[in-house]
């Protein structure tokens, strides 16, 4: 994750390789310099029971990998295959972007990358579900 940038609200928390980080009063900035660490956002988590949606299953997935609870090599396999399911369904130039990163990050061992490519397809999975619905 090299050259990776936080931007830290005040109290805001994150799990660095396992370690729960809690920012000061300030707001600041955290410069990852080290290559494969597992970095989550606290506020971007997703509780288990919230993953009740395809995007959101695969995002709670990666984020597994990112807390320490799966290992790369063993869900690598299953992101893939689960990122290529959803390709089946957004179709559109932005999504296609958004999964070929989230493609390319799991390929690389970049699991961070892989859930922020993914998070972006979070509202378009809600519109959808709503039309749905319909």
């Amino acid at each position: 994750m090299a050259g990776l940038v936080l931007k830290l609200g005040p109290k805001e928390r994150v799990l660095i390789n396992g370690a729960v980080i809690e920012n000061g009063d300030r707001r600041s900035r955290l410069s990852i310099v080290t290559p494969d660490a597992n970095i989550l956002r606290l506020r971007d988590a997703i509780h288990p029971d919230e993953a009740t949606t395809p995007v959101k299953r695969v995002c709670y997935a990666a984020q597994l990998v990112l807390t320490g609870d799966a290992a790369a090599e063993d869900t690598r396999m299953t992101l893939l295959r689960r990122i290529e399911e959803l390709s089946q369904v957004f179709t559109d130039p932005d999504s296609r972007a958004s999964i070929a990163e989230a493609t390319q990050a799991v390929v690389n061992n970049r699991h961070y990358q892989c859930l922020k490519a993914l998070r972006s397809l979070l509202p378009r999975e809600e519109r959808l579900m709503a039309a749905h619905t319909r």
